[in-house]
């Protein structure tokens, strides 16, 4: 797949959100990044996240990165 290709790369900040009772806006601030960008993340709009970012944000959410992102099978 070319690079410039839309990516089958799909986050569930939503459902670990829920299933901790916590905000997007609490995990940006305990990650130290902003809502924004988390926000970037959550829709699965996001090109790119550091592994310290998703380091940060498995150590707040008590998860594995397999359990932030997932790839959707190609059509």
């Amino acid at each position: 797949m070319p690079v410039d290709e839309p990516h089958r790369v799909v986050c569930h900040l939503d459902r670990l959100l829920e299933e901790r009772g916590m905000t997007l806006a609490a995990l940006a601030e305990a990650v130290g990044v902003t809502v924004v960008n988390l926000s970037v993340l959550k829709n699965d709009r996001a090109k790119a996240i550091r592994f310290s970012t998703l380091t940060a944000v498995c150590d707040v959410l008590g998860c594995q990165p397999g359990d932030v992102l997932s790839v959707t099978s190609p059509v």
